[in-house]
């Protein structure tokens, strides 16, 4: 059996089309999508429509509950602040109750049991967490503490980081365990080690691993002998027209309404390096509150880094990432 799972779309149209011939021709027999559909580029209404019209598995990531949980008591702190939110303001207005009525319906994680096949779960994170996600710079240690206790299977397909990579990491587990036959109680020792499999198929629309080319997943069951969980991963990538996508920041008008944050997922589009913490990293550093001065904190940010260069050489529409008006603007 073959799956493709595809995650952290980000309203990238262009690039989830593209991803889309390649399953015409790779021809999965189930398409799961792991979170992430809107947000980031500006095509998050086509997304939408395009994904709930094919006959595929979704699960929601945090960018759908930063949507929905808008204007809630759930909401995330600080989201009036048109500076460091205005991009979800536009989000918002952009997409329709009835597009808003499908993702409040999608699942946050799903366990497959398909015949034949080892089990999966999918979650965006982890279940029950979905901004907690894995890096391939991280132990096996800090892997493992954040597993255990939440994860019971052997293979988890995660996101959110949007860097693809396929790990087992394993855990000495040694416990007592109680029969809960009443009528048979007894201790036993279980010494068995406890392994996972952690596969990300990295991102459609906002790659962050320094490939801007759209990443997806494939995964062919095999013997569980063969791959550790009964499946073999191969991690697809595919070139695609980044312009169409890069131009609708303007011509939407995402670009003028969400200042600061649509300007560095921006500027992730062009380079697939993580702009959003380069920025706050440097921002943390010299201002005591970055997020109560996130204009001002970008401006000097871009004065001093010379970040602004590094993106415009690698820009495909060669006029960098912040037009010298929007700067203004943003003064």
């Amino acid at each position: 059996m073959r799956l493709a799972i595809l995650s952290d779309i980000h309203g990238n149209l262009p690039a989830l089309e593209a991803v889309m011939a390649e399953l015409e021709r790779r021809q999965p027999e189930v398409v799961i999508i792991d979170g992430d559909l809107i947000n980031a580029v500006p095509f998050s209404s086509a997304v939408v429509d395009v994904i709930r019209a094919q006959d595929w598995l979704v699960v929601r990531g945090n960018h759908e509950f930063y949507y929905l949980n808008f204007g809630t008591d759930r909401d995330v702190s600080g989201s009036r602040d048109g500076d460091r939110w205005g991009q979800l303001h536009w989000l918002v207005e952009h997409l329709s109750p009835d597009q808003g009525q499908y993702l409040a319906g999608l699942p946050d994680d799903l366990s497959l049991f398909f015949s034949g096949t080892r089990p999966l779960r999918i979650a965006h994170g982890i279940p029950g967490h979905n901004r907690r996600g894995f890096v391939p710079e991280q132990s096996d240690e800090e892997i493992i503490a954040t597993l255990e206790g939440q994860v019971d299977d052997d293979v988890l397909v995660t996101a959110h980081t949007h860097v693809q990579f396929d790990r087992v990491v394993q855990s000495p587990r040694s416990q007592m365990k109680y029969e809960t036959n009443p009528h048979a109680y007894q201790e036993r020792q279980n010494n068995q080690d406890r392994s996972w499999r952690i596969i990300n198929p990295g991102s459609v629309g906002l790659p962050l691993n320094g490939d801007v080319r759209a990443q997806f997943a494939l995964l062919d069951s095999v013997a569980p002998e063969i791959e550790f969980g009964g499946w073999k991963t191969t991690h697809v990538r595919v070139p695609y027209d980044r312009r169409p996508a890069l131009e609708a920041y303007a011509t939407s008008g995402m670009l003028a309404a969400g200042g600061v944050m649509s300007t560095l997922f921006y500027w992730e589009l062009v380079t697939a390096e993580r702009e959003i913490p380069y920025f706050f990293r440097w921002a943390r550093k010299h201002y005591a509150d970055p997020k109560a001065s996130m204009r001002e904190a970008f401006i000097d940010y871009v004065a001093v880094t010379g970040r602004e260069q590094h993106v415009r050489q690698r820009d495909p529409l060669f006029n960098g990432g912040v037009n010298p008006q929007n700067m203004r603007d943003m003064r």
